[in-house]
């Protein structure tokens, strides 16, 4: 018999009540000074708490990991503390949350880097075309440092020392953010990869930081309470990789090896389709190209309807479906999706920045429309 979106599924060490994820979504309202999670973040997860699983918006590991004005970190005291108001909130309201850990490498700009430095890349190689700065401006981004050997052993330090911090915090897991463009996929894909050392050249070598991490991460968690978030095919923030199916196809057998919780997979039809030798015309279907890659809980994501989340999961091809957008409008999407009724339209001009408008006044289903 087929899954369904409302079934139990068990992830990991978890066993969560439904098959909708929601995303991470970087919403830039850690407004607090130092980047500290506070009690408008509690109450915009403990809206969505109904999601089978929640992740957390990406959280720097490091100050020199950011890369967007008011985004919050996992490496103060106050951070942590600033999260227990949100992992409570979110327990309390009978959910499950992984915080995603980050560093956006080279994405970030020297205004947010201690002593206004370059940020760092594993080459110096540019993205092509304009980000944020610490004051909320757009500029063409600065072309990064690329980082020596010798620093690489602190950057894992910085997750291992972040996965630390969100057990403090109380989440029930982790996330590692290899996807979208920031640093982990930075070395990852040979565009932003020229290195000649042993992180750099074959797949192997640039998969190498990824999976130390990986298993930095297990280190303090256990391998049930670990997953990784990927963007086969993406060009979010300018990547593009030769050959993405062998390299993601080494990935995921790795992650595979290493019994991690989830492989989060993004399709590139919401990242950009890479121009690699994609195996199909148009966009690839990264879920059903990779699923037999992975033997674990795969959960895909990218500009899902309900529809075809629904698909998707009944054809075996993903084992959750992790809704972005849809989340931000519509608070219990779980139930909607269920009792057939429309989602809320989202605001885009609300995404990022602000404070209540477009975060935590979406309406909710009235119990009439519930019991229809």
């Amino acid at each position: 018999m087929s899954a369904t979106l409302f079934d139990s599924i068990k992830v990991g060490d978890l066993t969560v009540p439904n098959r909708l994820v929601m995303a991470p979504l970087t919403r830039m309202r850690s407004k607090q000074p130092g980047n500290v999670p506070w009690s408008l973040n509690a109450t915009y997860y403990a809206q969505r708490a109904s999601a089978g699983l929640i992740v957390s918006e990406a959280t720097q590991v490091m100050p020199e990991g950011q890369g967007y004005p008011a985004t919050p970190g996992i490496h103060s005291a106050e951070q942590v503390n600033g999260w227990k108001l949100v992992t409570d909130a979110v327990h309390k309201a009978g959910g499950h949350i992984f915080l995603q850990l980050w560093h956006v490498g080279r994405v970030s700009h020297s205004s947010f880097q201690p002593g206004g430095v370059l940020p760092v890349a594993p080459s110096a190689i540019a993205i092509n075309g304009t980000g944020m700065t610490a004051d909320w401006k757009q500029e063409p981004f600065q072309t990064p440092r690329a980082l020596e050997l010798g620093e690489i052993p602190g950057i894992i330090q910085a997750y291992r020392q972040g996965a630390e911090n969100a057990k403090a915090a109380g989440f029930d897991g982790v996330e590692v953010h290899g996807a979208n463009g920031y640093l982990l996929e930075q070395f990852l894909q040979d565009g932003t990869n020229k290195r000649t050392d042993s992180y750099g050249g074959s797949k192997e070598n640039r998969a190498r930081l990824l999976l130390e991490v990986v298993d930095a991460v297990i280190g303090v968690w256990g391998k049930g309470r670990v997953g990784v978030r990927l963007s086969p095919y993406g060009t979010t923030n300018d990547m593009h990789d030769s050959d993405p199916m062998t390299l993601y196809t080494y990935v995921l057998a790795e992650l595979d090896k290493r019994g991690v919780a989830y492989a989060h997979i993004i399709e590139p039809r919401s990242s950009g389709s890479g121009q690699g030798k994609a195996p199909t015309e148009g966009a690839p279907e990264t879920a059903k190209l990779f699923r037999k890659a992975f033997k674990g809980i795969l959960i895909s994501a990218g500009g899902y309807t309900p529809e075809t989340a629904k698909q998707v999961v009944d054809q075996g091809y993903a084992d959750m479906v992790a809704f972005g957008r849809y989340f931000i409008s519509t608070p219990d999407l779980p139930a909607r999706i269920k009792a057939g009724v429309a989602l809320t339209p989202y605001d885009r001009s609300t995404f990022y920045g602000g404070t209540e408008k477009g975060y935590t006044d979406y309406p909710i289903m009235d119990k009439q429309a519930k019991s229809a």
